[in-house]
């Protein structure tokens, strides 16, 4: 390669560097007055073209990514004989259970969002300020998404999650009915209907960024 062919192409290579570190969206702490938090993880339940709403209370929220601390489908017998424990230390609700899109038995999260403004992603293309109320006279919170933004433009579609909980008494709605073929979930799809269960399909967030 003669040095002017290869000038050329280090300076395409890095004509091509700055062209992809400007298409990455990068979080705009300064301008928000946002600081940057390990991620975090919101299971929202709203229609993918809300921008506000109510209902808050009823999503989730994982200070942890639950992933690595998931349970594998095939596992879920070992799960039931070490009396719902899972090798990270959460406790397996069989009456009110959650699955990810690989298949993972997942912890559940913590239900309600604490009050504030939170900066989310899905990691794709868009950020917004999540604002999120305190809970007015009958427990419901509000929250609105910054900038026209809705759920779906910050939603990580890669992820997926279901909570499942039976519904009929005396039917089991457990794991081990869950078809294994049917993982892992393609992005933007519905997670698999289990028999005997009824599922609720959550979106997920990732919380980047806190005010203050």
């Amino acid at each position: 390669m003669t040095r002017g062919i290869r000038n050329r192409c280090l300076l395409l290579g890095s004509l091509l560097m700055v062209l992809l570190a400007a298409a990455v969206p990068r979080p705009t702490y300064a301008e928000s007055g946002f600081k940057p938090i390990p991620t975090q993880f919101i299971a929202a339940l709203a229609a993918p073209t809300a921008t506000s709403g109510t209902g808050a209370e009823a999503w989730g929220l994982w200070t942890l990514d639950p992933g690595p601390r998931g349970v594998q489908l095939r596992n879920y017998e070992a799960l039931v004989a070490a009396g719902g424990t899972a090798p990270a230390n959460w406790s397996f609700d069989a009456g009110d259970w959650w699955l990810e899109e690989h298949g993972l038995i997942m912890e559940a999260p913590t239900l309600g969002l604490p009050p504030g403004r939170y900066l989310v992603t899905g990691n794709r293309a868009a950020q917004a300020v999540l604002t999120v109320a305190p809970k007015d006279a009958s427990g419901a919170q509000a929250w609105s998404l910054s900038g026209g933004a809705t759920v779906y433009d910050v939603t990580h579609l890669r992820c997926r999650s279901a909570r499942y909980r039976p519904n009929a008494a005396g039917k089991a709605c457990i794991p081990a009915a869950v078809p294994a073929e049917l993982f892992p979930v393609a992005p933007g799809d519905a997670m698999p209907p289990v028999v005997n269960c009824s599922k609720v399909d959550f979106a997920v967030l990732f919380i980047i960024g806190i005010e203050g």
